[in-house]
């Protein structure tokens, strides 16, 4: 296990104000387990996929596209976007990327409610696509955000960007405390469906949907404030989660094996109790709060048993993963979302910890305060 120390302090502290989110209008999730069972057709792998997805911890998933019943199972559009044997190019899918994504983003930077002309910065993640000019400069359009506004684009990091993107804003918050950022996760995981028959990638695929959020960093004190962050890398582990671009889209591999190393370290003594290290030499119930990136029941279940968790305390994050799916970067935004309108535990601030897994693997997480 490699740690990166955590970053030192300063008497100036970012806080997340505000954060929103929004998602697709078409719920997919019953339609493409459905279009699943179909194509495996009369098969042990059916069952078995029937059996594991009923325990998915997922009721509803979210899309740009409208799935449309026949009887070989939903087809998204008229043309077909995803049929069996004839799914989309990269090309084809990063044509729809590029019409889709900037309003979906443009829909949460919104509902954040932020003047565009007050804003300084902006921050904006992705995995799922790319296009030029940029969703950063498109948004910028779209919003009417001024021309000049510094931006940062943080690409193909995976489901752990937001920390990261988080991690920018605390730094340009604490360098010029009238900082005005706004942070963009943005993901549109149902682009990249494969047409395989493999049980293991259906599963995966099963998880995942679209989502996307937006969030004010600034200096002022209220919402969350952002404390220390630390990178944890669990060594010899970089095959366990790859994310590749291929001729049909982009390709998850997320091997059966990620559950288990992560409850390992969550479990291992220096990682947990070290001075420096996951929690920061306090005991797991120190923490009030905790947002763990939902990349399904099993790596939510590995963190609880990992860190001997009371069976409540990622509730937040399970209700994410029932009525989203990953979102892959923006999941955990919604889980902090949810958080921050959650019933208080105490009258004071009230502490937690956030992490959220990728490739590598690796585990990005921080501290924060909710005021």
């Amino acid at each position: 296990m490699t740690m990166l120390h955590a970053l030192p302090a300063s008497r100036t502290v970012a806080h997340v104000n505000r954060i929103a989110t929004a998602v697709p209008e078409f719920d997919v999730h019953r339609a493409f387990e459905r279009f699943v069972e179909d194509l495996l057709g009369e098969s042990r792998e059916r069952i078995l996929f029937r059996r594991l997805a009923s325990r998915s911890g997922i009721e509803r998933r979210f899309s740009t596209m409208a799935p449309v019943y026949d009887p070989a199972g939903f087809v998204t559009e008229a043309g077909g976007f995803y049929f069996p044997g004839r799914f989309p190019t990269t090309a084809q899918r990063m044509k729809r990327f590029a019409e889709t994504a900037p309003g979906l983003a443009a829909e949460a930077v919104a509902k954040l409610d932020v003047d565009p002309q007050s804003v300084t910065h902006l921050v904006v993640a992705s995995c799922t696509g790319f296009m030029a000019p940029g969703l950063d400069q498109v948004l910028i359009a779209q919003t009417g955000m001024r021309p000049e506004v510094e931006r940062t684009v943080v690409g193909f990091m995976g489901c752990y960007a937001a920390v990261n993107s988080l991690r920018l804003a605390h730094h340009i918050v604490r360098s010029d405390p009238a900082a005005k950022v706004v942070v963009v996760n943005l993901e549109m995981c149902t682009l990249h469906f494969q047409d395989t028959r493999d049980l293991e990638s259906l599963l995966s695929m099963m998880l995942f949907g679209d989502g996307a959020s937006a969030a004010l960093v600034t200096a002022e004190e209220r919402g969350l404030a952002l404390d220390d962050f630390l990178s944890i890398a669990i060594p010899e582990s970089g095959g366990l989660i790859t994310w590749d671009i291929g001729d049909t889209g982009f390709d998850i591999g997320l091997s059966g094996e990620v559950p288990r190393r992560i409850q390992a370290a969550m479990a291992e003594e220096d990682i947990r109790n070290a001075p420096d290290g996951l929690l920061r030499g306090q005991r797991p119930d120190a923490y009030g709060l905790y947002a763990v990136h939902a990349g399904g029941r099993a790596i939510l279940d590995a963190v609880e048993t990992g860190l001997k968790l009371g069976a409540d305390r990622l509730a937040a994050s399970r209700s994410v993963l029932r009525d989203f799916g990953n979102m892959s970067s923006a999941t955990i935004m919604f889980i902090l979302e949810r958080l921050m309108a959650s019933p208080r535990l105490s009258d004071g601030p009230e502490t937690g910890l956030a992490m959220a897994f990728g490739p590598g693997l690796a585990c990005e997480t921080f501290r924060f305060r909710r005021l």
